[in-house]
């Protein structure tokens, strides 16, 4: 799907309808930030466990998990490097992992980053949790290469359009004399503080 396609809605929705709590692995600290409160802000109750937080705020985000007062999680695949962490996870009940940016999983995505082949780990742990893999750049490879890693049985794959409406494009040719009076300008239109 792509940006602003609705992925969010699709492990959101079932967090508030599922019992348990939905684990989101997202790769930006501030990508997790901005989600928890958009998520707050809407009702859901939310939270992120990442390196910006103390060991005491990271306990407290566990003390309302093992509470029942979560229904998101937002962590860093990072954070399945780190001893007790999954052992912490299954003390508490789990509905679904949602693999957010699953394109980092594959050595062949833009974006790979180690860590995330950890996630392998979540199916031989939490068999019977749902997993789900989102991202809107992801070629046939790359789509093999996670559903490989994460370990995904006959999974389900969505595909939207990339075609976005709103967005429009024009190419403008401009001779060499040209060239650099049409950069100005389009640098003074798109950002008008430089």
């Amino acid at each position: 799907m792509p940006t602003g396609g609705g992925k969010s809605l699709c492990y959101q929705l079932p967090a508030i309808l599922l019992p348990g709590i939905t684990v989101v692995v997202s790769p930006l600290i501030a990508l997790m930030k901005d989600q928890v409160d958009a998520a707050s802000e809407n009702g859901i109750a939310a939270g992120f466990i990442n390196s910006s937080l103390s060991l005491e705020e990271a306990d407290g985000v566990f003390s309302q998990l093992k509470n029942g007062k979560l229904k998101l999680l937002y962590i860093a695949p990072e954070r399945f490097a780190v001893d007790g962490f999954i052992g912490r996870l299954q003390d508490v009940t789990l509905s679904h992992f949602a693999i957010d940016e699953a394109h980092c999983v594959s050595e062949w995505g833009h974006d790979f980053r180690p860590d995330y082949l950890s996630l392998s780990r979540l199916r031989e742990r939490f068999s019977n949790v749902v997993i789900s893999a989102f991202t809107a750049t992801a070629t046939k490879k790359v789509q093999e290469d996670i559903i490989s890693h994460l370990k995904l049985n006959t999974p389900l794959r969505i595909r939207a359009s990339f075609n976005r409406k709103e967005l429009y494009y024009r190419i403008t040719r401009k001779s060499n004399a040209n060239q650099q009076q049409a950069m100005g300008k389009l640098s003074i239109s798109t950002c008008p503080s430089c």
